[in-house]
């Protein structure tokens, strides 16, 4: 469904744009932000996070929050997503995300192919959206830069397993930590090498 189906006249209307960072890693939260953008106020620069580099990224983050009419970034924890699953806690993290704006949207761009159910208001999904709508763009890099920022955080508590470095990521040393050190609380024991490794202790 495109948006000209769902709104043929041309009245400006608030329009949010929504996307998450974090569904593949092993340990940590799945962060989701929601942002609705203010026309008036524009935003040079924005792109799909993925294509930015980190200094790009921190650069538009508080441009982000400056200018958008409203914004809203949730966290959805390891133990959460242990009891739904990676996809539906996601889901309820864009609910939550798209519930906190203020004012509300009347229409959310979610990028991807799924949308969460019983958000009170029209929805679109994109595949691809973090290329194409601004306001997912604006989303995606929320999402990126407040997810890497707080496992930095968490690497100060556990640098053992070097978050601040793949920041959860199953790369092949973050395997190795797991191995060697087993998992730790933000772990989601859920995701098949962090179960491995508990099992193995």
């Amino acid at each position: 469904m495109t948006s000209a189906s769902l709104f043929p006249d041309p009245v400006v209307r608030l329009v949010a744009g929504v996307d998450e960072a974090g569904r593949g890693p092993l340990a940590g939260p799945v962060a989701v932000a929601a942002v609705i953008l203010d026309a008036s106020r524009p935003i040079e620069g924005l792109n799909d996070s993925k294509q930015l580099s980190e200094a790009r990224r921190e650069a538009l983050f508080p441009l982000i929050q400056e200018r958008a009419l409203a914004w809203r970034v949730v966290f959805v924890e390891p133990d959460e997503i242990d009891r739904l699953n990676i996809l539906q806690a996601t889901l309820e993290g864009m609910r939550r995300a798209i519930a906190a704006l203020q004012p509300l949207p009347e229409l959310v761009r979610i990028d991807g192919n799924r949308a969460p159910k019983g958000l009170g208001c029209m929805a679109e999904t994109l595949v691809g959206g973090d290329a194409i709508e601004p306001a997912i763009m604006a989303a995606s890099i929320l999402a990126k830069v407040s997810r890497d920022r707080l496992m930095v955080q968490l690497h100060a508590t556990f640098p053992q397993y070097g978050f601040d470095v793949h920041k959860g990521y199953p790369t092949p040393a973050h395997l190795s930590a797991l191995t060697q050190h087993g998992p730790c609380v933000h772990h989601r024991r859920s995701f098949a090498p962090v179960r491995e490794a508990f099992n193995r202790r």
